[in-house]
């Protein structure tokens, strides 16, 4: 599988998300409008990442082609919203893409995603989450280290994982999370055989 360079993954995250921006109907319902779309893949070949609140399951797509499946999966204790504050255990809905793999996680393997995106940025500005400062400061840190700020009032640290030091019985029960998405630790292993570095992921 082909892997993108730091610089183009800059581009792609930095690009798509700013057009949507000027979009004046999508203001205020931004991340819901990416998601009214985002189950159309990209092309025929896109490689890309279904996970579903409702159904509590994670689907990998070549185009409209199953993969792979997992569930029952475990978000976050807070439940899923499309946004997300730090400290609420809440697991963000939107559109992301795969920006990290750590192997030496607690939690077997960890593979992070650019939340929080621009468009979560401007709905935390929008609704007063961030002020202009925040809003600019976010796109400063943004654009200098090619990735989004994690320390924010919308938090961060959002990925896909494995159970690791976690409790297998609980992860079989319950939402357990603190926001990100829990599979098995064999379902996180086959997962990073399936996807890369700038594989798109939809929380719905």
């Amino acid at each position: 599988m082909s892997s993108l360079s730091r610089r183009r993954f800059s581009r792609l995250v930095l690009a798509s998300p700013l057009a949507l921006l000027g979009i004046e109907s999508a203001r205020a319902n931004l991340i819901e409008t990416q998601l009214s779309r985002a189950h159309l893949p990209r092309h025929g070949e896109e490689v890309w990442v279904l996970v579903d609140d409702r159904e509590a399951k994670l689907i990998v797509y070549r185009g409209n082609r199953e993969l792979a499946r997992f569930s029952p999966i475990s978000l976050g204790r807070g439940g899923a919203r499309p946004m997300r504050l730090q400290g609420s255990g809440a697991t963000p809905k939107g559109e992301f893409r795969v920006n990290r793999f750590n192997h030496e996680s607690d939690w077997h393997l960890f593979i992070g995603l650019d939340y929080p995106t621009p468009a979560h940025a401007r709905v935390a500005l929008d609704e007063g989450i961030y002020t202009q400062q925040d809003y600019d400061d976010y796109f400063r840190y943004y654009r200098l280290n090619g990735h989004p700020p994690q320390e924010t009032a919308l938090g961060g640290y959002i990925g896909l994982h494995g159970v690791g030091k976690g409790d297998p019985e609980i992860h079989r029960q319950f939402h357990w999370t603190q926001g990100c998405v829990a599979v098995t630790d064999s379902q996180i292993e086959q997962l990073s055989g399936l996807i890369d570095i700038g594989t798109r992921v939809v929380i719905r």
